[in-house]
């Protein structure tokens, strides 16, 4: 069957605001050429732009299975794409030989695919789904360099060999979504293999859209407050400013108090939503947001 495709840049566009994902036309494009291309896709951006959310709604949006493989330090073969079921390998021969058939147990292969255990890269390998699954490689960046050059092998042909089973080729590759928050430089070569897109903070208009997007019964004068409030303090000096994530989680803490407007009473006791450094709370509170606050009303609309 052949994979989906996008008719064009404005139809992913809707596909992804169906999904209550407000993608401007810079990632809307992005997608559109990885897609049309077959070519993964490398996310870059600060934490809680919504890299990671792009490959859910994908997902969603193509009705194709998520594969998730969260990334971090140390993570190796066994964990990423296979390893051997050595309990039942052990189990499958006691079994043959309590039954007396112990010529069958000697002989019996427990190095096949009957017995491996299939980890995200080789679930993505191997779907069987009408359409391939999104294969989404989260913070890759996290991973150590000797797993970025083996997942270099693996975007290359789209294969995994196992030394006892042979050599596993996708019949239909993923659509493959990477993300990185950029702690560290992922390498060229990988960079090469992918289209790539920059998903910076969004503007005012657009975290409003997505804001409307993802809390639609949020009073429109606080709403308006929250993003104008956020986007202050991502110009000031703090240890980790507010993504995208924190601004939903942040007026969704405020609905739930019934709010209607900012206070600044009710800022300082619902900070824990939207920073997630204690000096950076710090600055906040003793004045610190009813600063923000005054200063936001003043500023011209």
């Amino acid at each position: 069957m052949e994979r989906r495709r996008f008719e064009s840049i404005d139809s992913v566009q809707s596909a992804f605001a169906a999904e209550r994902y407000v993608a401007d036309r810079d990632l809307a494009t992005a997608v559109y050429l990885s897609l049309a291309l077959d070519r993964p896709l490398l996310l870059e951006g600060e934490a809680g732009v919504g890299k990671t959310e792009v490959g859910r709604t994908l997902a969603a949006v193509l009705k194709t299975e998520l594969i998730r493989l969260q990334c971090y330090e140390g993570l190796d073969v066994n964990t990423a794409v296979y390893e051997w079921d050595y309990p039942r390998q052990m189990l499958e021969i006691r079994l043959l030989e309590a039954r007396g058939e112990a010529k069958q147990a000697a002989a019996k292969d427990i190095f096949s695919e009957e017995f491996l255990i299939r980890r995200p890269l080789l679930r993505a390998l191997e779907n069987s789904r009408p359409e391939p699954p999104v294969l989404l490689i989260d913070e890759v960046d996290r991973a150590d360099e000797e797993f970025e050059a083996y997942l270099l092998e693996v975007l290359a042909d789209f294969a995994i060999t196992i030394p006892e089973v042979g050599t596993i080729r996708a019949d239909r590759p993923p659509h493959v979504i990477i993300t990185s928050n950029r702690t560290r430089e992922v390498h060229d070569a990988l960079k090469r293999r992918c289209l790539y897109h920059w998903i910076d903070y969004p503007s005012s208009e657009r975290e409003l859209a997505i804001l409307g997007a993802r809390r639609p019964d949020l009073p429109q004068t606080l709403a308006a407050e929250v993003v104008a409030f956020v986007q202050r303090l991502r110009a000031a000096d703090l240890t980790k400013v507010p993504g995208i994530a924190e601004t939903i989680d942040w007026a969704a803490a405020l609905e739930v108090l019934g709010a209607r407007r900012l206070e600044a009473e009710q800022v300082e006791r619902t900070l824990g939503a939207l920073l997630k450094y204690q000096e950076d709370m710090a600055v906040m509170k003793g004045g610190g947001a009813a600063k923000v606050i005054d200063e936001m009303r003043a500023a011209p609309r």
